[in-house]
């Protein structure tokens, strides 16, 4: 049963407390990125039939199994596929970046060039569940960046292949190449490279344990997006909300996985016993209710405040990956709202339209970072160059003051550089 916990009556720790990570994976991980670095595709094929079951002859997904998976998915699966792009496109297409230039009266010219970066990949997690969504989410903005190149990679099942939603999501999102294989092998050749798939520029997506300390392993040699925790939402609801509804919607990220958290805050103490109820009721209707059941009773909590401004500000400190405000004009409290990685507004949006459907990204920070990280968007897949341009006459006027900077931290080859010109010119 989900712990009610009154505000002013426990410690903070508590109420501030977080999903204990994993054991720890570092050394496993390390092993296999040395490993797919040494021997590349022969340890792919091992690892696939090692960890996936999948004895398989080629890593690359064929034109013909992304055909037969388009066949083989339900038409009105891919009419729903076709109009979540169409939102999600429209809503990241408002992301895309100018360039700018300043070009000064004495002829110098400085400015900032956008430049999308030349591959990208993306990890689709395939394994308690199968997320076409991520898919749509991922490679979206970065055919909308400009990207040269979108690779996939995502784990096959035992027989060898490749979930059809996710084949059929990754043709109708513009995806140019797709590989069978996951886990931390996924990341460590997308990172480096093997004979069959190709190293890429940014790795983008979400995935187990494994997956984000390969993610952080690999860091340095090639960008990526974040390193995801497990799901959260957090609900800000008032007297007036429908605890069946709240119940619903925590359960929404609580089936994810039993590490997800869920988490209400709210000012009515009948509320919480309502919603504790509810949640009752509703676990054992679940299709994953083992999952959502110990994901409830393990992370799940309901905080009762004195007010909402005291709840708002307990959220801006819990900074939450999703945040429902079900409040009446919701609006009135957006400012308010600091740290989340996506705002979900009123009575009446559940978290899962954002999963799915609205067109805002779905990939978002999680465990806090929302503090200082934001959701994957069109900046992820460009890179943004300066450039300078000095005529003569505008370095002579600063080289003195450009060589007198650089003395003071003691680089006189630095201050030589600047002044070096005038030198040349009173010969």
């Amino acid at each position: 049963m989900i712990k009610i916990l009154k505000y002013e009556e426990v410690p903070h720790e508590e109420i501030f407390a977080r999903v204990q990570p994993q054991a720890d994976v570092e050394g496993i991980v390390s092993s296999i990125i040395a490993e797919v670095r040494a021997r590349g595709d022969a340890a792919l094929f091992e690892y696939c039939a090692k960890f996936d079951k999948a004895n398989l002859d080629s890593l690359l997904v064929s034109e013909a199994e992304i055909e037969a998976a388009i066949a083989a998915v339900e038409p009105e699966f891919l009419r729903i596929l076709t109009e979540a792009k169409e939102n999600i496109t429209a809503f990241h297409e408002k992301q895309v970046r100018s360039g700018f230039e300043i070009r000064k009266d004495n002829g110098v010219i400085m400015g900032q060039k956008i430049t999308p970066v030349d591959k990208a990949g993306l990890y689709v997690p395939g394994g308690t569940a199968a997320y076409p969504s991520t898919v749509l989410m991922d490679a979206i903005p970065a055919k909308i960046a400009g990207c040269g190149e979108i690779v996939m990679v995502t784990p096959p099942a035992a027989d060898g292949s490749v979930n059809s939603a996710i084949l059929a999501a990754a043709h109708i999102a513009g995806v140019d190449k797709i590989f069978k294989v996951g886990g931390a092998q996924a990341i460590a050749a997308l990172a480096y490279g093997t004979e069959s798939i190709p190293k890429v520029d940014k790795i983008v997506g979400p995935g187990n344990a494994f997956v984000a300390e390969a993610k952080k392993q690999v860091f340095g040699a090639v960008s990526i997006d974040m390193i995801a925790g497990p799901s959260e939402i957090l609900i800000v609801a008032d007297s007036k909300s429908n605890p069946r509804y709240v119940a619903a919607d925590l359960l929404s990220q609580a089936e994810h996985d039993v590490l997800a958290s869920a988490v209400l805050l709210t000012d009515s103490n009948d509320l919480a016993l309502a919603v504790q109820a509810q949640l009752e009721a509703q676990i054992p209707l679940l299709e994953r209710e083992e999952i959502a059941g110990k994901s409830i009773d393990a992370n799940g909590k309901i905080i009762v405040a004195k007010d909402l401004q005291t709840v708002i500000a307990i959220a801006n400190e819990i900074a939450p990956e999703h945040l429902e405000l079900c409040v009446d004009n919701p609006f009135d409290y957006l400012a308010s709202i600091r740290h989340a990685g996506s705002i979900f507004m009123g009575r009446n949006c559940p978290e899962a339209l954002g999963d799915y459907l609205a067109g805002p990204n779905h990939t978002l920070p999680t465990s806090g970072t929302a503090k200082f990280s934001s959701p994957l968007s069109v900046d992820d897949f460009i890179k943004k160059t300066q450039y300078t341009y000095f005529p003569a006459p505008a370095l002579a006027e600063v080289a003195e003051d450009v060589a007198f900077f650089a003395k003071k931290e003691g680089l006189t080859a630095h201050a030589k550089s600047a002044v070096v010109r005038l030198e040349e010119n009173d010969e």
